[in-house]
């Protein structure tokens, strides 16, 4: 079944005004990897906050740097800007000012759901978050603490690198082709697909054509787009129903 609506969103949200054809489909598999920022939790706002202030202090494009800091460790933004910096020593202040400014944090919408209808053995959040930072924005949203979770501080290479998803994978014990990974950044869903996962992407962070280009599988709008089939939830698998995004050319 498919139905039509436009979807308009403002900001570093998606901003669109074509047309857009929703279609569910149906994915089976065994274990679901979230990223938590943008996926689980619209932390939009503070993480903004926090890097536009940085970037001005430094002399930076706080647009540029807003958008680059999206979906990675800060340590590797504040290297790729500051090189020659003592990159600890700075990415302690950001994280600093991250943990004191949680305002405006709240779970996006369909997340709590979607959390409560998985086992809890068969789903993890991977972030690149420091683990202090994500835990304390998992208490300002309101979101469970889960079984399985993985932070910057847990790898050594971040998304993009496959490391992250691997090593969730890990966790729950299976093969990186068995998991669904739900991210919101182009360099989250290049981490997926290296690692060997299928990527759902969604639409709440970056313009819908960076994570096609980045090679997401499925475009959907937010965590209430994702739906488990109850009855299906079974011998270790999950079937999910999703609501995919599925872009058409304007019409005149």
């Amino acid at each position: 079944m498919r139905t039509k609506l436009n979807l308009h969103k403002d900001g570093n949200r998606l901003a669109r005004s074509e047309q857009v054809n929703r279609t569910k489909t149906e994915i089976v598999c065994r274990g679901l990897l979230f990223d938590m920022d943008g996926v689980l939790l619209d932390s939009t706002p503070a993480v903004a906050r926090v890097w536009h202030g940085w970037a001005v202090e430094h002399g930076f494009n706080p647009r540029e740097v807003v958008r680059a800091a999206h979906g990675r460790p800060s340590i590797s933004t504040i290297r790729d800007y500051l090189p020659d910096s003592d990159h600890r020593a700075e990415n302690r202040e950001v994280e600093r000012r991250e943990l004191a400014d949680l305002e405006g944090v709240v779970p996006w919408p369909g997340a709590l759901e979607l959390l409560r209808s998985l086992p809890i053995n068969q789903w993890a959040i991977v972030t690149s978050c420091t683990r202090p930072l994500a835990e304390a924005r998992l208490v300002a949203g309101g979101l469970p603490r889960p079984r399985f979770f993985i932070s910057s501080d847990d790898i050594t290479n971040g998304k993009p690198a496959p490391d992250p998803y691997l090593k969730g994978a890990q966790l729950l014990g299976l093969n990186p082709a068995d998991c669904i990974v739900v991210e919101d950044v182009p360099a989250g869903v290049r981490s997926g697909k290296a690692a060997g996962c299928r990527v759902i992407a969604l639409c709440t962070t970056m313009p819908e054509a960076d994570l096609r280009n980045a090679g997401a599988d499925w475009l959907a709008e937010n965590c209430a787009a994702i739906s488990v089939i109850a009855a299906q939830v079974t011998k270790g698998k999950i079937a999910l129903a999703v609501e995919e995004i599925e872009t058409s050319a304007p019409q005149n």
